[in-house]
């Protein structure tokens, strides 16, 4: 049976790309001088004006407007009239230490208040993570999540390296893929929506992107007389950024993580310390799932992990390999058990999560990509 799949991307100029960025810039500040610093911070985005707010406790000193001002500056945003300008923009600053109520579970977990010894953070919120893995690409990724981040990261290159000069930061890629039998065989459409400088003709622009940004990313494998194009669709795209659509922190969590392809739990991740499972667990569900398939134990896979505030374990363990799995999946969850540490302590030590690591997550996903610690494939046994 023939199906089509469609996934996103954004750019780092994407307005609400843009707040997750600063949020998790902001941290990084604090673990880097701090690496127990609690965190979480929000951001928005619009006409001319940045708000910080969040609650942040720290033993460390962290100058964040500079951080916010840097930020907007490194993603290309310097002109206030068709987006904004790093140099002129309002930074407001809300800030304040995280809720003593909170503070009671993450410091002190309900299993050690009970007399228990080997554990003392307890989660940092209720909630459930998701996380998944697929064979389709090399990247244990969905195929058009994948593409996707690769014609988005592609986008900003080429405006950043001046291979198409006239380009602006603010864009949006979306990729449909056909399936047959569950295999990726062909992309059905490319849409690009890019910011642009106004002097440009729309002709220009189309072979543009085409020639320097699909051309390169799209292996021509799955192009064909059938595939659909949709370059800047509506004809004009010169106001962006935070002047044409406000912005705010972890309004993309479907592009943080499978393009739709797998479930959510609705937890954002970026501006948050590790304490919060929110994003700790959800990376965690992921090195599950990724080991799951790697191992050749499912060639897809999907990890639940639920949680409740201050308690450390776990609430519940959900595993789905989709009919896909070589072992039946309760002798997986029996793996997981026996491999994984899912408490919160145990998941930031096993992942080294107290490190200044956040910035290289926030643009084009934060899975799929090699050099981050819940990506690394181990041996299941």
């Amino acid at each position: 049976m023939k199906r089509l799949f469609t996934s996103e991307s954004v750019t780092e100029g994407h307005p609400d790309k843009l707040c997750d960025y600063i949020s998790d810039s902001i941290l990084d500040a604090y673990l880097e001088k701090d690496p127990f610093a609690r965190v979480a911070c929000e951001t928005v985005a619009g006409k001319g004006q940045i708000f910080v707010t969040g609650e942040i406790t720290s033993n460390a000193e962290v100058d964040i407007e500079k951080i916010v001002r840097d930020t907007i500056q490194e993603v290309g945003f310097d002109n206030s009239e068709i987006d904004m300008d790093y140099r002129t923009c309002q930074v407001l600053l809300n800030i304040s230490k995280q809720s003593s109520d909170i503070a009671l579970g993450v410091d002190k977990s309900l299993e050690q208040k009970a007399g228990a010894k080997e554990e003392s953070e307890g989660a940092g919120d209720q909630g459930m993570m998701f996380g998944f893995a697929t064979n389709e690409t090399d990247e244990y990724m969905p195929m058009p999540i994948y593409l996707a981040h690769r014609l988005a990261k592609r986008l900003t290159q080429v405006r950043k390296e001046n291979i198409i000069h006239y380009l602006r930061p603010d864009g949006k890629v979306q990729i449909t893929v056909a399936y047959e039998k569950d295999v990726p065989i062909r992309i059905d459409t490319i849409v690009i929506s890019t910011q642009h400088n106004s002097d440009i003709t729309m002709d220009i622009l189309k072979n543009d992107i085409i020639k320097h940004v699909i051309e390169p990313m799209i292996p021509q494998t799955l192009l064909d007389s059938h595939t659909k194009y949709y370059i800047n669709p509506t004809g004009r795209f010169v106001i962006g950024g935070p002047l044409g659509d406000s912005g705010l922190t972890g309004r993309k969590i479907i592009v943080d993580t499978y393009g739709g392809y797998s479930r959510h739990g609705g937890g954002a991740f970026s501006g948050k310390d590790p304490t919060k499972v929110d994003r700790s667990a959800a990376y965690m569900a992921r090195f599950i799932a990724k080991n799951i398939v790697a191992n050749g134990f499912a060639k897809k896979c999907e990890i639940q992990l639920s949680y409740a505030i201050g308690v450390a374990k776990p609430v519940s363990i959900y595993v789905d390999t989709f009919g896909t799995g070589t072992i039946p999946d309760n002798e997986i969850i029996k793996k997981i058990t026996r491999t994984f540490k899912l408490t919160p302590r145990g998941i930031i030590e096993s992942l080294d999560l107290r490190r200044p690591i956040y910035r290289k997550t926030t643009n084009y996903g934060h899975f799929g990509k090699k050099d981050l610690p819940w990506e690394r494939i181990i041996q299941l046994v």
